[in-house]
């Protein structure tokens, strides 16, 4: 396998570019990422690194919001912004010819944000009802109490994305301007460029939109304490119009940069990392009858990330669905994964690699998660081996560490008033 091998740069200025050349359609894939993320928010303040995703593209210091999109549209472009836990991202795809105005507007939105007053108070209420609709939906009140639990308001994982209502009716404009100004730095710029463009020609034309920015501080925020832990957690959140009950279940685990992550992905591939897969789906949805949904995540990050179980059933079905994530993960727990399961979850997530890397969004993707968690530029080619050399009893060994149906936090939301024990 050849694998991508991509171009990587790093600018004067401390901003990386990296470059892929494809040429299965004549069009350019841009995705720009700030270490800008939601762990920069305060316990006090929580929800401002997303009320920046939102706005940033609302206005720079040279054209208005309404300029800005007459330009992208002109050359059908639609300018995504998003924000996570470590990084706020614009993302979009271009024509090849248009390449070079389409960067210089991206640049000028990430460097040179406005935040006009009358573009913050018009999406500060789209927030608001975002924030409103949240707190209606069973499967996000769960979640974010889960995560709330595990992590307590004093660990950024453990704070709300979208912040609370209150937080956001606080925010002003220069309250957005600072953050950017502090956060939005060139040293926590990556720039991902894949299409039919040669790579020197891409960052040439990244470092002549780019070089030029200079200041912000960028600090990534990569440790922070968690809350102490001694036994089973339970939480019910009454919401008793609903038509379904959502359960989340789950535990702190590892950081993405863990030596042990390959046989931990294995182990929840093993678990149930999709619905219709796994032993939960198998156990839960398909012989029980239980589950209208059920699956496991793992999201291993910058810091320790939550191993989490999703589930949704019917009022009923709440206290012997949770008995029964239980059971599965007592049995994972004492006899580890069967040879089978270890060679079916291994072929599995070796033969997806290529289907991620099907189009320019895919590869561009992907590069920027090579970047952040810096797994080097050849890892697409290294990670079949990785996993292959994964054992029976390492996973087995990360079930017992990570899982523990005693020591789990669980929390249903939807219209259930028993309790869980």
């Amino acid at each position: 396998m050849s694998g991508l091998a991509p171009t990587r740069e790093v600018l004067t200025n401390g901003g990386t570019v990296i470059a892929k050349r494809t040429s299965t359609t004549p069009a350019v894939t841009l995705v720009a990422n700030v270490r800008a993320g939601s762990v920069h928010d305060t316990p006090e303040l929580p929800g401002l690194a997303h009320f920046v995703s939102r706005t940033i593209d609302r206005g720079t210091d040279r054209h208005s919001a309404d300029e800005l999109a007459e330009q992208l549209d002109n050359r059908g472009v639609t300018l995504s912004a998003s924000v996570n836990r470590h990084l706020l991202s614009l993302a979009c795809t271009c024509l090849v010819e248009d390449i070079d105005d389409v960067l210089r507007l991206v640049a000028e939105i990430v460097m040179r944000p406005a935040f006009p007053a009358v573009e913050v108070d018009r999406r500060r209420g789209e927030i608001i009802t975002l924030i409103r609709q949240d707190e209606d939906n069973p499967g996000a009140v769960a979640i974010e109490t889960l995560m709330s639990m595990l992590y307590g308001t004093a660990h950024p994982y453990g704070r709300r994305l979208r912040g609370t209502i209150e937080s956001v009716e606080r925010v002003d404009r220069q309250m957005l301007q600072q953050f950017h100004g502090v956060h939005c730095a060139p040293t926590g710029l990556s720039l991902a460029v894949v299409g039919d463009i040669e790579p020197a020609r891409a960052i040439g034309a990244a470092r002549s939109v780019f070089d030029g920015w200079h200041g912000g501080t960028s600090a990534e925020v990569t440790d922070a304490p968690l809350p102490h832990q001694s036994g089973r957690q339970a939480f019910v959140v009454p919401m008793m119009n609903k038509s379904q009950t959502d359960i989340a279940y789950g535990f702190a685990t590892i950081a993405r940069q863990d030596a042990s992550y390959h046989a931990y992905w294995l182990m929840n591939n093993i678990l149930g990392q999709y619905s219709l897969g796994g032993r939960l789906g198998d156990s839960i949805r398909e012989q029980q009858g239980m589950a209208y949904y059920v699956f496991s995540s793992l999201e291993a990050n910058l810091m320790p990330g939550p191993l989490v179980i999703r589930a949704g059933v019917s009022p009923a079905n709440v206290v012997k669905a949770v008995g029964s994530i239980d059971t599965e993960l007592r049995k994972l727990v004492e006899s580890g994964p069967t040879e089978q399961e270890l060679i079916e979850s291994k072929q599995y997530l070796i033969g997806s690699m290529p289907r991620t890397l099907e189009t320019n969004m895919g590869i561009a993707t992907y590069l920027q998660t090579v970047e952040l968690f810096g797994l080097g530029l050849d890892y697409d080619v290294r990670m079949p081996d990785l996993l292959r050399s994964v054992t029976q009893e390492q996973v087995h060994e990360v079930a017992r560490r990570a899982i523990d149906p005693d020591r789990a936090t669980v929390v249903v939301a939807g219209p259930f008033e028993g309790t869980l024990t």
